[in-house]
């Protein structure tokens, strides 16, 4: 894979005729993309059972008086029990070129996922970065997969907006990163075409 091709901190929409009904009409944040593999969250699905203040609780966290009511989304089905939390580079530091905190990956200059407890604990106290979404699960490709689901018209690739990644509306999430790229969903094919 050569570097014009990394995907880290795009998006990836679920094209029309996605067979698998795990990501049918999902947007994923690329997280990490190379020749090893990639890794993204979908983020686009809550995860209507699961409330945040109830899911610190389970984790022995007790939720403070100013505990925020973090959206909880589904992130994909590998290792549904792990948690990932997205939000601004600033709560780490502004400086990309810096070492960022243990548990802490940068997914470009002003995104980042953390993966610690430490930052569960913050937002119990009312503390945290702002804007954060937390995502249970992840959805994982092995080396060159996504590239090839791509190719076969899967999915297609935009740049990343906030509204996306953080907005609250996920049922519009979908039609809005599409109608973003210019794309009337209602004219999309199912199926690839081959010249």
């Amino acid at each position: 894979m050569d570097t014009s091709s990394n995907l880290t901190g795009k998006l990836l929409i679920a094209m029309p005729g996605m067979l698998d009904p795990r990501f049918e009409r999902t947007v994923i944040l690329i997280c990490a993309h190379s020749d090893d593999g990639a890794m993204g969250l979908v983020v686009n699905r809550a995860l209507p059972d699961v409330r945040f203040p109830q899911l610190l609780e389970q984790l022995g966290i007790g939720p403070g008086h100013a505990t925020r009511d973090i959206p909880v989304r589904f992130g994909g089905p590998v290792e549904p029990g792990r948690g990932f939390v997205l939000h601004r580079a600033e709560a780490v530091g502004d400086d990309p070129d810096h070492a960022d905190p243990e548990g802490t990956v940068r997914i470009d200059d002003d995104l980042v996922m953390t993966t610690t407890r430490n930052i569960l604990e913050d937002f119990a106290a009312g503390l945290g970065p702002e804007p954060a979404v937390l995502a249970l699960g992840y959805a994982g490709w092995g080396p060159g997969q996504l590239d090839n689901e791509i190719l076969q018209n899967g999915w297609l690739t935009s740049e990343r907006g906030d509204e996306i990644v953080f907005g609250t509306d996920n049922d519009a999430k979908w039609m809005l990163a599409l109608r973003d790229m210019g794309i009337d969903p209602l004219l999309l094919s199912p199926s690839a075409g081959h010249a």
